[in-house]
């Protein structure tokens, strides 16, 4: 499968968000399709992407059925069994703050400009453990680029949707965290090309129990920074709320980088376990700094004191 990426690609070689999602059905039963040249049954142990680790994906059925997305339960597999009642077609996404171009798109409208790219990044989550996941994405520097930002803009915030009647854990009475759900990165992390928004994974669109149908992905900071099920992006002046940092500042810091050296107040950050790799006795391995990509990313954290500013 041919994938092209950056500036400079001509449109006619765009793959069309339409033609993504019309390739053949989802394998959990929903309409939905492969990128074009069926990276799904080529068993996508590399990719074309430089940015991609040659490490081995995670199988999918770990991808898609052990998950963290508290707006349908706080067990592992709440999401895939609760995610079915989102809808996400349509689906709006806006743009706004301090940009010259804001806007409200539809999906489609919204992802059409960009030519979708496949990477394999790892993912450790702040509990200890990790995964290594096939993306289907673009980098999030071009939607910023696409709505021009202002001198003023320093940060950008992200929110989930709030659907109740949709989301399981968004209702009752024993809610783990006030919705929506937010985040937030600093521009230059925004900016960063290792930072994306996914629509996909292992090839197909992405499952609702993975924060269909767009989300966040920053593979140097722990899972929860890269929020789900996104429907509005917003240029900030001053550092935004995010939702884990405020239920429990003390755990959960804004920069939330994987660092080995800074234990989590209940558990050790030293080592994790891979999903996939023998179940709760599977060989604990040690945590990279910034998740292994600190060639990448270390410089954009130069003199600043990585155990306050967690």
């Amino acid at each position: 499968m041919l994938i092209r990426k950056g500036k400079g690609v001509p449109s006619s070689e765009i793959t069309p968000y339409t033609a993504y999602l019309r390739r053949r059905e989802f394998l959990m039963g929903a309409t939905a399709l492969t990128i074009s040249g069926g990276v799904a049954e080529a068993g996508l142990q590399s990719s074309n992407s430089a940015y991609s680790t040659q490490e081995t994906p995670t199988p999918l059925k770990d991808v898609t059925t052990y998950n963290n997305f508290y707006e349908f339960g706080p067990g592992k597999s709440d999401p895939a069994a609760n995610a079915g009642a989102l809808t996400t077609n349509p689906w709006r996404v806006s743009v706004d703050g301090l940009v010259a171009k804001p806007g409200q798109f539809n999906l489609e409208d919204f992802i059409k400009p960009y030519a979708l790219e496949e990477r394999i990044y790892r993912m450790r989550c702040v509990e200890g453990w990790s995964m290594v996941i096939p993306w289907v994405g673009f980098p999030l520097a071009e939607v910023i680029e696409r709505v021009e930002p202002l001198g003023s803009a320093k940060y950008v915030a992200f929110e989930t949707v709030v659907r109740p009647k949709e989301m399981s854990g968004q209702r009752g009475l024993l809610q783990l965290l006030d919705w929506p759900y937010v985040e937030g990165l600093r521009l230059d992390e925004a900016l960063h090309p290792l930072t994306i928004l996914a629509v996909g994974l292992y090839g197909e669109v992405l499952p609702k129990q993975n924060g269909a149908p767009l989300r966040l992905v920053v593979p140097w900071k722990y899972g929860f920074k890269s929020i789900k099920s996104i429907v509005r992006i917003r240029l900030v002046e001053n550092q935004p709320r995010t939702s884990w940092n405020q239920q429990a500042p003390r755990e959960y810091g804004f920069y939330s980088n994987v660092n080995p050296a800074v234990d989590h107040p209940r558990w050790s950050q030293a080592t994790e376990r891979r999903i996939g790799e023998g179940g709760l006795f599977a060989r604990r391995r040690p945590t990279l700094m910034f998740n292994g990509y600190a060639e990448e990313v270390a410089s954009l954290y130069a003199g600043m004191d990585l155990e306050k500013l967690f």
